[in-house]
């Protein structure tokens, strides 16, 4: 067991590929916890995050082995020294400001940009890999990353459909009409965890509005029941469930 172990810890094609694969379903373990919670962060996010940072490592790892190795008769002649913490620190801190200004806060609490943000960290991580030559990890990671944003997105979706916890956006008539819709939620089964107003007087035709945060319970947890026994109240205007 040991033996294997101290194999693993070996840097090599083999194990760059075992611990990307680990950082994706690690990323994936604590992104399926926070999709469970209803946050903007989900799945994809953290496991771009995860892939990006195995990548910071890794190329780290490849450059220290290359400048003891293949590299080291220039090295020794410009007398060249190594850290390797400062290539992942700067990068990090880089990539954090760029992100930060794509993230934005849209209408009903929803954030746009986090999926972009975090795909251009594991991007940006890829493009330093790919200038030290460290083919290896550039195929694997750009494969892991097209496959997260291409073909999880949908999947995603699918999952947060299924789950019990439901956002709603509900335009209703009047203010006072907020306790017959929580009455009729209830009536259905499920639980109103919080509600935020968002609009409390009619403006340019525009009706009040209220953003419902609840739980289906476990016997009668269809989103799209939720959904139609909401619209069919005579005080609704119109409702949409929010999937960030």
């Amino acid at each position: 067991m040991q033996a294997m172990l101290l194999s693993l810890k070996r840097f090599n094609f083999t194990t760059a590929l075992l611990r990307l694969i680990l950082a994706v379903l690690s990323g994936g373990v604590v992104g399926y916890g926070r999709s469970k919670k209803a946050r903007s962060a989900g799945l994809r996010t953290y496991i771009l995050i995860s892939i990006g940072a195995a990548m910071a490592v890794l190329l780290t790892q490849y450059m220290y082995e290359m400048l003891n190795g293949a590299w080291l008769a220039v090295t020794d002649e410009v007398g060249l020294k190594f850290d390797a913490s400062r290539m992942a620190s700067s990068v990090i801190t880089g990539i954090g400001f760029l992100g930060a200004g794509i993230i934005i806060k849209v209408a009903h609490q929803q954030v746009n940009g986090l999926t972009t943000s975090t795909g251009l960290f594991a991007t940006v991580i890829m493009g330093l890999a790919a200038g030290a030559g460290f083919y290896e990890c550039v195929v694997i990671a750009m494969v892991l990353i097209v496959l997260v944003l291409n073909v999880m997105s949908p999947l995603e979706f699918a999952f947060k459909r299924r789950l019990r916890n439901i956002t709603l956006n509900v335009e209703f008539h009047s203010v006072e009409d907020i306790g017959t819709i929580t009455s009729a939620i209830e009536a259905e089964g499920a639980t109103v965890y919080d509600i935020d107003v968002e609009r409390t007087e009619r403006k340019d035709e525009k009706y009040p509005s209220a953003i419902f945060i609840l739980q289906l319970s476990r016997d009668n947890h269809s989103h799209s029941g939720m959904l139609t026994s909401v619209a069919e109240l005579g005080c609704v205007h119109s409702v949409q469930e929010l999937v960030s």
